[in-house]
């Protein structure tokens, strides 16, 4: 990508707020202008009291000494009061649209993830998804909270000071400037050197995102293979990597600030010998000269800030990069505008027709699949680990595409469907099940955020949750904590199908929904899954056969293909693969 890529996809991605950008910009430039008017005034002062009736402003028609000073005793006033409303003015103006891009930013960044396939999200790093919609756009909005108003004031000064030396000396000026245009060339190389270095800072740092979160999240499973040392040895790793890559950076930046200083002591240096031998000779007055002096140096502070700003600027081009290149990825799942009635969906089969399904680099799960689920029928699904149980799910969902086939509901593939028709017409009970961080009331609403408080709660009564809840001190605004964790999972798992009870989808899919809890909570859920799975279209994925022993049907899979297919009944009378899990899990065999 070319250096001026990343800040052309900003201005692109900015366009809405041109206005706010021009606004601000105005208000920096005039703020840096007034802020070089004082030289000028210590110039015509130091004129005044030396030349008296034969100063500059004697000559415009302002004889008396005395009356010039209170005159730049009244423009000193104007210009710092012109100088401090326009900092308020681009203090405000910079600061908001850096908040307002960081919101728009992120929101639009995280809206777009969330329209992306379960596929892209198998291709990424949870953290580093994480860092991209915190650090990364944090490090946009440093830059244009602070880093545009020092470019653009830096530039004024070049500019101004460029003018004002001219004007009154060109001889003095051709010295005085000539190292600019060396200090822009090597501004512009020293950003190209600094490109690359910022992009590996912004690489390593997603990296370590992501071990911290795995970690976080995993820490019970640390803690109990006594594994503190290990991870402890990962983040140190990976933490050095990020120290290593911001060093690089940190090496190159740290030297380009004492190079622009002595690049800009060739010019004040000239400006005092230069400008001090022509006032010496009688060519150049007293005045000019000071304001010669005094403008060196007002050029010279804005430039050594010159590196700080460019490491703002790159550090934040590196990072909208990445942020841009997730905004601008393609999504995945296509999507049609079928949208059928409720009615119409719940008394139509799902057909799978022909379907073959691989995951990336992997043996295909599925070769020509063919099967139906009747409407209002519950179908059991149980086989080996890897047999294809939960890709069905997925399948159905959307979040994995046949590579050949398609799956048919109300007699059109899935990908004719408007996904958000789609989605809400399934109600989904997943073995792992995700809990918001707010109270048991407004995770059982999750299905239905509409619903009033004695629908959630009949909701519950189905789930078998209503008595566990109502003894917690709480009760319904019982905070569950991260990822529920202060819920048992059979808790967690009541929760769950209450909110599927309350989503009330005509496709109801329980994906090993009573594998983590014990028996008298799974015969609880059993209950409850009979309950909701009456006049509807069930799907239940189980290892535990008795789950689906009511079912209406059973598919036994084995490496994508169903081997076996009948009730409970019909598959122990067969006696092949189902009758001996049966026989395991009741204990008749070993």
């Amino acid at each position: 990508m070319s250096e001026a890529g990343p800040f052309r996809r900003l201005l692109d991605y900015m366009r809405p707020h041109k206005t706010t950008i021009r606004l601000a910009a105005f208000c920096s430039v005039f703020n840096k202008f007034w802020d070089l008017a004082p030289p000028l005034l210590i110039g015509l002062a130091v004129d005044v009291v030396v030349m008296k009736e034969d100063s500059f402003l004697a000559s415009v028609g302002l004889v008396d000494p005395w009356h010039q000073l209170i005159l730049l005793s009244v423009l000193t006033f104007a210009i710092w009061g012109l100088e401090s409303v326009f900092e308020y003015f681009y203090g405000i103006l910079w600061r908001n649209l850096a908040q307002t891009v960081q919101h728009e930013l992120r929101l639009d960044t995280f809206e777009h993830v969330q329209g992306q396939g379960m596929g892209w999200f198998d291709e990424r790093q949870k953290g580093d998804i994480l860092a991209i919609l915190n650090d990364d756009i944090n490090q946009l909005e440093r830059f244009l909270d602070k880093g545009a108003n020092d470019l653009l004031q830096v530039s004024t000064t070049v500019v101004v000071v460029g003018a004002v030396f001219l004007a009154i000396s060109w001889q003095v000026a051709l010295f005085a400037v000539l190292p600019i245009p060396l200090i822009i060339w090597g501004s512009f190389r020293y950003q190209r050197s600094l490109e690359p270095r910022y992009a590996k800072v912004r690489q390593s740092a997603g990296r370590m995102n992501a071990l911290l979160e795995n970690d976080l999240s995993g820490m019970s499973t640390i803690q109990s293979f006594t594994a503190e040392s290990r991870e402890a040895d990962r983040v140190r790793t990976l933490s050095n990597e990020y120290r290593e890559a911001n060093r690089e950076a940190i090496r190159l930046s740290a030297a380009f600030t004492p190079l622009i200083r002595m690049a800009i002591l060739c010019g004040f240096t000239a400006t005092l010998l230069l400008g001090g031998w022509m006032t010496l000779e009688g060519v150049l007055a007293v005045g000019a000269y000071s304001v010669l002096v005094f403008m060196t140096q007002r050029l010279l502070w804005p430039l050594t800030r010159l590196g700080e700003t460019f490491d703002l600027y790159q550090r934040a081009m590196a990072s909208s990069t990445r942020v841009l290149d997730v905004l601008s990825s393609p999504t995945e799942l296509s999507q049609g505008d079928f949208s059928p009635s409720p009615d119409t969906i719940a008394a139509a089969d799902v057909v799978f027709d022909n379907v073959s399904f691989a995951y990336p680099g992997r043996d295909p799960i599925f070769s020509e699949l063919n099967l139906t689920l009747k409407a209002g029928q519950t179908v059991g699904v149980v086989g080996s680990t890897g047999a294809g149980k939960t890709t069905l799910m997925r399948l159905l969902l959307r979040f994995a595409q046949p590579q050949s086939g398609a799956v048919y509901w109300v007699g059109k593939p899935l990908e004719n469907w408007n996904l958000n028709t789609l989605r809400l017409s399934m109600g989904m009970v997943d073995q792992h099940v995700t809990l918001f961080p707010t109270t048991i009331m407004e995770n059982i609403r999750y299905g239905n955020p509409n619903a009033s408080d004695e629908a959630v709660k009949e909701a519950a009564a189905v789930a078998e949750a209503v008595e566990f809840v109502e003894s917690l001190p709480d009760a319904w605004g019982t905070m569950v904590g991260e990822g529920g964790h202060r819920l048992s999972g059979g808790q967690r798992q009541r929760l769950a199908i209450a909110r599927a009870v309350l989503k009330d989808a005509p496709l109801l899919l329980l994906d090993e929904a009573t594998s983590a809890v014990d028996n008298e909570t799974e015969a609880a859920l059993q209950r409850s899954i009979g309950r909701i799975s009456k006049n509807r279209t069930t799907v239940i994925v189980a290892h535990r056969l008795s789950t689906v022993r009511q079912a209406d049907r059973i598919l036994v899979l084995d490496s994508g293909s169903i081997i076996e297919d009948g009730t409970h009944e019909e598959l122990e009378q067969l006696e092949g693969v189902y009758s001996r899990m049966w026989a395991v899990q009741t204990g008749q065999s070993v």
